[in-house]
């Protein structure tokens, strides 16, 4: 049976970000037993034409699909902006991840929306905890509202949680706007600090967090982020690859 695209899962490559070299990135990301990628700024150079088919190539070269990248802070700069729509064009990516910024969202938003309908990629928004813009449910609808259905919503569920909210709740309230999702776990102390974990051994409910996608319609791209164990991250992201999977 095919994998649903909550469940046909990949890596944001920031994970192996100790890995410096894309080659050396992209041989991690095959041991985990993955050929999708989110591709981030750390491997790629996506400011700069020239050097964006050197990324590409290697990608290729390796089977490894780059499905998103990201995350790009979007201020409404649209000569640089162009250029990460350009990279996604080229790479066949169908998605760009986005932070927008709480001074420059207006102008953010219009670029994004206006490149995004030129090259028919979407922009999704990475919320990113309740200490930061994009964090909340309010400030996210109101971004994909300036999207016209251009621009929607990246659920990270560990920063999702931080922000005292329930990514299920977030399928569900952004159904049809949920262009893609950043599997990761916090494990919280009483004062409210954390630390990653295993996806599905703390906060997050990752069974009925996956079955709420799959019955919302969900098909965008799915990542696994992983910050910790920064120089061996493999066996856990291989763990939360084979979880996810097993998920019936």
């Amino acid at each position: 049976m095919a994998l649903s695209a909550a469940r046909n899962v990949g890596v944001q490559s920031w994970s192996f970000r100790h890995f410096k070299q894309i080659g050396d990135m992209l041989a991690e990301v095959k041991k985990v037993g993955v050929s999708r990628i989110e591709l981030c700024a750390a491997h790629a150079n996506f400011d700069d034409p020239a050097q964006h088919q050197v990324a590409i190539d290697a990608c290729k070269a390796a089977g490894v699909q780059i499905l998103s990248i990201g995350v790009q802070g979007f201020s409404g700069n649209a000569a640089k902006e162009k250029n990460w729509f350009e990279f996604a064009k080229k790479a066949g990516a169908k998605y760009i991840s986005a932070h927008f910024g709480v001074s420059t969202f207006r102008e953010g938003t219009a670029v994004a929306r206006a490149l995004s309908e030129a090259y028919d990629i979407k922009v999704a928004i990475h919320c990113h905890g309740g200490y930061m813009f994009n964090g909340s449910a309010d400030e996210i609808s109101h971004l994909i509202e300036l999207g016209g259905g251009r621009i929607g919503i990246n659920i990270d569920t560990a920063w999702c949680i931080q922000s005292g909210n329930d990514p299920v709740d977030w399928a569900k309230k952004f159904k049809g706007s949920v262009f893609g999702t950043h599997y990761k776990d916090f494990v919280f102390t009483p004062k409210g600090k954390w630390s990653e974990c295993l996806i599905g051994d703390s906060a997050l409910d990752l069974p009925t967090y996956v079955k709420t996608l799959d019955e919302t319609g969900f098909d965008g791209f799915s990542v696994i982020e992983y910050e910790a164990e920064v120089e061996n991250p493999g066996p856990t992201i291989k763990k939360a690859v084979d979880r996810i999977r097993a998920l019936a």
